[in-house]
């Protein structure tokens, strides 16, 4: 049987992909290596962080990250590699570290990261899906006086800004001690919980007729004429008019070279003293843990592993996110935590990498989000399914030109 649109992989940007061409019309199957409930966008931290918030390439990030690395705060470790192709990811990342650059990926943050936003509240008051979206803007926590007041003279004067002390701050995080500067409150931000979207998402689709193929893994992809005929799997092969990868940072299949490095970062989910949970979500900015309260418990997600394998949570790495968010966190018991790890598809701009292969037509990448696949999937959704929708090629889609990684 001949199959209109398969996606492979199940991650938040598959599922959104889904999503967004069955609501234009369209037969979909989602085929994932997992069960959907153990991809990378289980452990995510849940920011929709896409405003005011600097991408991680920004200007002066390599010797900040010495400086913490000497402090013993760093979030990144580099595991020496004989890989190339590593190398050559740290310098282009090096050479997006521009203001330039940084002031054209936080202008496309805004735009896609609005429609992003928009297809959320969509979603929870139109589609009724739980998605515990809460729009309670993002605080950027600073321990170290000097980036403080770089962020407070930046931030001065502006409306979607709020400027905290340390007493004010503590009201939006009872459990800070007096070590921190004080916080400036992102008010366009907003928070969610992955577990929610992905679980709400896969039943929806599942009620709008998505065709789910799961714990099968795709080896690789077979051609006629110039075109995508079916993807294979150990046992089975899937015939498609139109094959969309939604890999995350597994990128065999793809026919071109994609140019994003596996991040693996870690996330610890625990409960918490009602009292002592903040209020919002919010980033410790000189240390990179973000901080989440959802429903139940509240998580905490750090570090950035470039040149590890090592599919297993490090504990060394746990006990370092624990030792740092502790010197800034009043005393309390983290129960019942739970403590995961997972890799990332991050690219040296933070651009996605989207669009059609320039030898196959029928064949689409949906990958690079890094981190953000939470924030921008519903966006990525839509550019997707228009592309395929309206027949267009990559320089037919503003969005594919002005977004993707591709044209960067």
């Amino acid at each position: 049987m001949k199959r209109d649109i398969i996606i492979v992989g199940g991650g938040a940007v598959g599922l959104m992909c889904a999503y967004a061409l069955v609501k234009q019309g369209r037969d979909v199957t989602v085929i994932d290596e997992g069960d959907i409930t153990n991809s990378t966008s289980f452990g995510n931290a849940g920011l929709l962080s896409a405003f005011d918030k600097s991408p991680l390439s920004y200007p002066g990030v390599v010797g900040e990250t010495l400086k913490l690395m000497l402090k013993g705060e760093s979030p990144l470790t580099f595991h020496p590699t004989l890989d190339l192709k590593i190398y050559r990811w740290l310098l282009k990342f090096v050479q997006s570290a521009s203001e330039e650059r940084m002031k054209k990926s936080m202008a496309l943050f805004e735009k896609y990261g609005q429609l992003a936003l928009d297809l959320y509240t969509q979603m929870q008051t139109e589609d009724g899906m739980d998605l515990d979206l809460q729009k309670k803007g993002l605080l950027m926590v600073y321990t170290q006086e000097e980036t403080f007041k770089q962020k407070v003279k930046k931030s001065q004067n502006e409306e979607r800004f709020e400027i905290l002390d340390v007493a004010q701050t503590k009201h939006y995080l009872p459990c800070a001690n007096d070590r921190i500067q004080g916080s400036v409150l992102l008010k366009k931000n907003a928070h969610i919980d992955p577990r929610c979207v992905m679980l709400e998402m896969k039943a929806f689709l599942e009620k709008s007729g998505v065709h789910f193929i799961l714990n099968e893994k795709i080896e690789d992809l077979i051609f006629e004429n110039g075109d995508i005929r079916y993807v294979k799997s150990k046992e089975q092969l899937y015939e498609a008019n139109t094959v969309i990868l939604s890999t995350g940072y597994q990128i065999k299949l793809a026919r071109k070279e994609l140019m994003l490095t596996p991040a693996k970062g870690y996330s610890i989910t625990f409960e918490m003293p009602e009292i002592l949970k903040p209020k919002t979500s919010l980033l410790f900015a000189d240390m990179f843990i973000a901080m989440t309260p959802r429903r139940n418990d509240v998580r905490i997600t750090s570090k950035l592993e470039i040149g590890s394998n090592n599919k297993e949570v490090v504990q060394k790495q746990i006990n370092s996110i624990k030792e740092n968010f502790k010197r800034y966190t009043l005393p309390f018991e983290m129960k019942n935590p739970v403590e995961w790890c997972g890799f990332r598809p991050l690219t040296p701009n933070d651009m996605p990498l989207l669009g059609r292969d320039e030898k196959y037509r029928n064949l689409i990448y949906a990958n690079g989000l890094g981190w953000l696949g939470i924030t921008f999937a519903p966006a990525i959704g839509e550019i997707i399914a228009n592309l395929i929708t309206k027949e267009q090629a990559n320089g037919d889609s503003d969005d594919i030109m002005a977004f993707s990684g591709f044209f960067q």
